[in-house]
């Protein structure tokens, strides 16, 4: 029986690009045309992955379609001591503020420790981004706060709305910066800065090209969940934040194949694959095939093509 493995998640590095990340801190680098492939393990359960490096006490289970992966209990113990729930007010550190853009009608603001640079941008597939300015931990809250409540911008964007723009994208950077500059023309101009915070120009950054989004297809549909016995084998096309874009063979009926056999294969597409729906299930190495778990079509795909999935 092939040995499994617990995968701990996607990592980016603005070097080296995106890499998977297994138990033990083994990481696996992946590049543009690089087959991913595994199953779940056909009498696994998926268990909480625990909080801020610790296990889960109670070893508890959590649902399939969970990208948190953590049970109630760690998911609270996790977000007490995180920047964005204010658990951390004295960190010394110096932080940024930036503007992120995802795609037509899509930016946000957010901050980020000034020590890990453009990271943070590439962990939430931010297709181009700004930094507004540096400065201590509160001054960077407070920004953002005077942002939220003065330009009505967010400071989050659901992985979903993301995913369903990627395939509209402008094909320019002058474009795709276009309303970040003027939310970033907006944001200068506002009162109520804090004196601590350095402001930066604005110097837009694209990632279109380190994600592979370029030349990539566009993606067809996004897989809902990991599920016991399934599996996925497909070539990476592109990678944003947590994503993967694999080119896979698409079965012709959804949910994973029965006793009875495999399902008729329809044609070959692009589905993403959200990474964090990995933690916490037990995987094993899989063979070339399709992919075998439930998806959930884009809108516009299904306007496109009836009944592909």
């Amino acid at each position: 029986m092939a040995q499994a493995w617990k995968c701990a998640g996607l990592r980016w590095s603005s070097a080296q690009g995106p890499a998977l990340i297994w138990e033990g801190a083994r990481p696996s680098p992946l590049t543009w045309g690089k087959r991913v492939s595994f199953g779940v393990v056909a009498d696994g359960v998926r268990q909480c992955v625990g909080a801020r490096g610790h296990p889960c006490p109670m070893r508890a289970a959590v649902s399939g379609r969970s990208t948190g992966a953590r049970c109630e209990e760690c998911a609270r113990l996790d977000r007490a001591h995180s920047v964005a729930a204010d658990g951390i007010a004295d960190d010394p550190r110096p932080y940024r503020v930036y503007l992120a853009w995802f795609g037509p009608g899509l930016v946000k603001v957010g901050i980020t420790a000034a020590e890990r640079g453009p990271v943070r941008l590439l962990e939430q597939g931010a297709v181009c981004f700004s930094w507004l300015g540096v400065g201590p931990l509160m001054a960077a809250r407070r920004t953002e706060e005077l942002l939220r409540s003065a330009l009505r911008v967010p400071d989050r964007v659901p992985y979903a709305v993301k995913r369903a723009v990627r395939s509209a994208l402008p094909a320019g950077e002058e474009e795709r910066a276009g309303e970040l500059r003027e939310v970033y023309g907006r944001a200068v101009r506002l009162s109520g800065w804090p004196e601590s915070l350095e402001r930066e120009p604005f110097q837009p950054v694209d990632h279109l090209r380190a994600f592979g989004l370029a030349e990539a297809p566009t993606a067809l549909g996004e897989v809902s969940e990991l599920v016991p016995g399934g599996s996925v084998s497909g070539e990476l096309v592109a990678a944003a934040g947590p994503d993967l874009h694999l080119a896979v063979d698409l079965p012709a009926a959804a949910g994973p194949s029965s006793a009875a056999g495999p399902r008729p294969v329809g044609r070959r597409g692009v589905v993403v694959l959200d990474t964090r729906l990995m933690r916490g299930w037990r995987l094993v190495p899989a063979g070339e095939g399709e992919v075998d778990f439930p998806v959930r079509q884009f809108k516009a795909a299904e306007q496109r093509q009836d009944g592909l999935f």
